[in-house]
């Protein structure tokens, strides 16, 4: 058997992830229209906001089309996946919510050029670490993109994984592998795992690995390989794209959470970029994934956002909607702390001083930053703040031309 033929009969036999019947509060939390607007501009900050844009799903599994296709209503969804099974979960949850514009097809994703279109975005979450090649799955999915477009991509981390890559050895090496084997034994054994495995905090934190589904994607995989921060970038390079940014960058940074705690003369090395992302996380230990935005290397402007020079004084910060500020039972001289509830580690905060409210308030998604300031002399802390809040995933930036 092949393994493109064994992986597709894994996950007809596992479906992932586990299949749901209700998107009811998925939909109503999309309803929001700063959020669509916020999540364009991650995306897209120097393009209009429109929401008629194409999106494919490239490994769509069995409901995450549905969901771009409920988050996006005037948009065009197509998905692909190798499996029928997630395939069917898909058309179902299509014709409960009647989703009109979403399309799906059995399709791998290498294959994606036999839709015989290119998209706005191309959406390839947890997929391309099971291919053969993932050289030749990425290469699809570039071609699948507009010149314009944005890839999201997530790929499993190394070292926030050591424990599953050791269990799945442990299975390896006592013969116990799908889909012959009973997923309920392996649940069995892993309640005998030492307290100190690596695995044993993961599963302790991880409710989807009380999920036979989950439980098999993550230990009885028949491909599985991970990308440190330089691996990824390189594998983006060999195949024609250029990162854009992390979709969740404050942890990548070595002056935001945990990380700023470092002396000064490590943490402010005047480094390449690059080097300080793959730093962070060597620092940081426990990274399980990456989620990054990229473009086509031929792209007519890859977007990046920047506060050198004055440029900064007419973006339109919009606030990420999952963020929180919290203002009471605060430390001395902190007038605010902002937490992104996305985030998953609890390190990564951002105080504000009393001073800097203000301009926290008066963000409205409609006025450039520019427009919020008085005085001339308020500009170099009000730099300061937006760009913290940047880096802190607290604000995207609408960078487009005014009409």
């Amino acid at each position: 058997m092949g393994l493109a033929v064994e992986l597709q009969a894994f996950y007809d036999r596992y479906p992932y992830p586990p299949p749901v019947d209700d998107l009811a509060a998925y939909r109503r939390r999309w309803q929001e229209g700063e959020r669509r607007r916020a999540d364009f501009h991650l995306f897209w900050p120097t393009r209009p906001y429109r929401e008629d844009h194409s999106i494919l799903v490239a490994g769509c599994g069995t409901s995450q089309a549905a969901k771009y296709a409920i988050r996006w209503p005037a948009a065009r969804i197509t998905g692909i996946d190798l499996s029928a099974t997630s395939v069917r979960y898909t058309e179902e949850l299509k014709r409960k919510y009647q989703l009109d514009n979403l399309q799906v097809h059995q399709l791998p994703l290498e294959q994606a050029g036999d839709l015989g279109q290119r998209f706005d975005q191309v959406v390839c979450t947890g997929v391309l670490h099971h291919l053969t090649d993932p050289d030749a799955g990425l290469r699809a999915l570039r071609g699948a993109l507009e010149p314009h477009g944005a890839l999201h991509l997530m790929v499993y981390a190394p070292y926030g994984r050591s424990g599953i890559y050791m269990l799945q050895e442990f299975c390896r090496r006592v013969g116990f592998r799908a889909p012959e084997g009973d997923i309920r034994e392996l649940q069995v054994a892993l309640k005998a795992l030492p307290a100190h495995h690596p695995l044993a905090t993961l599963l302790r934190e991880a409710p989807d690995f009380r999920d036979q589904a989950a439980l098999a994607d993550a230990l009885l995989n028949p491909q599985d390989r991970a990308y440190s921060v330089p691996q990824l970038l390189a594998f983006l390079k060999a195949n024609g794209l250029t990162f854009g940014r992390w979709v969740r960058q404050a942890p990548y940074g070595l002056q935001r959470g945990l990380m700023s705690r470092i002396p000064r003369s490590l943490r402010l090395a005047q480094i390449p970029i690059d080097d300080q992302y793959a730093a962070a996380e060597l620092f940081r230990g426990n990274m399980a994934r990456h989620s990054a935005i990229a473009y086509r290397d031929d792209s007519p402007g890859v977007p990046r956002i920047s506060f050198e020079g004055d440029a900064w004084l007419d973006y339109v910060p919009i606030r990420m909607p999952d963020t929180v500020t919290l203002r009471e039972q605060l430390p001395s001289g902190i007038a605010a702390i902002l937490i992104n509830r996305t985030h998953s580690r609890a390190d990564i905060l951002l105080p504000l001083q009393p001073e800097e409210i203000g301009l926290l308030e008066a963000i409205d998604g409609k006025r450039k930053i520019g427009e919020m300031l008085g005085r001339k002399a308020e500009r170099d802390a009000a730099r300061s703040l937006f760009e913290r809040l940047w880096w802190h995933d607290q604000v995207v930036f609408d960078v487009a031309p005014q009409e």
